[in-house]
C-alpha cells in the first residue's frame, strides 16, 4: 500500500509582547521522501527557518553537486522568488517577522539581509545554536515556549528605537492594500520621498512603492482565495487595484514566477507565499 503524503501546517501567534516583531510561527510538516521543490515568494516579511529533520537544498551545479543549505537560516525580503528542495521528510519552524521586526530587534539595518539567505549564528549569535539544538527536541507546544523565550531575551537587552514614522507608513500602505502614490504616502507623513524611501530600505529592506507592490499581490490572493463560481479573474484584478490583466499578470510573474491561472489551480499552496510545485524527476 503506498504511503499517503500528507502537508501539515499550523500557525501561532507569538506572546503578546512579541507581537510588534513577530507576526506568527509557521509549522510544516512534509511526510513526501522523494524529491520536492517548494518556492518561497515575497510576502513583504523577512523570515527565520529551522529545518529539524532534514536540510533544504537551493540548487545543483553544473557538476550534479547539491548546494545544502544550512539547518536554520534568516531570509531576508525577496526580489522575486526563489525555489528550494528537498529530498526526504521535512519539518519546518519559520519564525515570520513584522516588515520592520527584524530591524527592531537586532537595530541592523534590514537591507543587509536584502535578497539573501544567511546562517542563523551569523546574524543571532551562539545563542541561536542552543536554541536550534533545543527546538529540534521538543513538541510544536513547547518550541512556541522556547522562541517566544528566547525572542524576549532579545528585546529585553535592546535599547527601544523610534519606529513612529515607518510604523504609520505601513499601516498607511497596508490599509490602502497597496493601492497608492509616493505623493499620497509623502502628504500623509510629512516627509520627503527621499527620507521615506532611506528609513524603509533601513527598517525594512524594501523602497516604499516595492513594499506597497507585494502588498497589493497578497491582497489580489486573498481576493483569489475568496473568489466566488460567478466571480472572473479581471472582476479580481481591478479589485485589487491592478490597471489591466497585463499589468497583474506581469507582476504577478515577477514576484512568483507562475500566472495567476497557474497559481490558482495549484493544489500544493502551504502558506500564502510558500508553495509546493510538481516535484521534479531529478534536480
Amino acid at each position: 500500500m503506498k504511503k499517503q503524503i500528507k502537508n501539515k501546517v499550523m500557525q501561532v501567534s507569538p506572546s503578546k509582547e512579541l507581537s510588534p516583531y513577530i507576526k506568527h510561527y509557521l509549522f510544516l510538516d512534509n511526510t513526501e521522501t522523494a524529491v520536492q521543490k517548494f518556492r518561497l515568494f515575497s510576502d513583504g516579511n523577512t523570515g527565520l527557518v529551522f529545518s529539524t529533520k532534514s536540510k533544504l537544498i537551493s540548487g545543483i551545479n553544473k557538476y550534479e553537486v547539491k548546494d545544502y543549505l544550512p539547518s536554520s537560516f534568516l531570509y531576508g525580503q525577496l526580489n522575486g522568488y526563489k525555489d528550494l528542495y528537498s529530498e526526504n521528510e521535512i519539518t519546518l519552524i519559520i519564525v515570520v517577522f513584522q516588515p520592520n521586526g527584524i530591524h527592531q530587534l537586532l537595530g541592523i539595518s534590514a537591507n543587509e539581509f536584502h535578497d539573501s539567505i544567511i546562517p542563523v549564528e551569523d546574524v543571532f549569535g551562539k545563542n541561536a545554536a542552543k536554541l536550534q539544538e533545543s527546538l529540534f527536541q521538543q513538541n510544536n507546544q513547547m518550541r512556541v515556549e522556547l522562541l517566544n523565550s528566547f525572542f524576549k531575551s532579545l528585546i529585553a537587552s535592546k535599547t527601544a528605537s523610534n519606529q513612529l514614522l515607518v510604523n504609520h507608513s505601513l499601516n498607511f500602505i497596508t490599509a490602502n492594500k497597496g493601492h497608492f502614490t509616493i505623493k499620497q504616502l509623502v502628504e500623509h507623513t510629512g516627509y520627503t520621498e527621499r527620507h521615506l524611501e532611506r528609513k524603509f530600505k533601513e527598517c525594512v529592506g524594501l523602497n516604499p512603492k516595492k513594499f506597497g507592490n507585494v502588498v497589493r499581490l497578497h491582497h489580489f490572493l486573498k481576493l483569489l482565495k475568496d473568489k466566488t463560481n460567478e466571480t472572473n479573474l479581471t472582476t479580481i484584478c481591478y479589485d485589487a487595484g491592478f490597471s489591466d490583466q497585463s499589468h497583474l499578470i506581469k507582476e504577478f510573474r515577477k514576484h512568483t514566477g507562475l500566472t495567476p491561472t497557474e497559481y490558482m489551480y495549484n493544489n500544493g499552496k502551504l502558506t500564502n507565499n510558500l508553495i509546493k510545485r510538481f516535484p521534479p524527476l531529478s534536480f
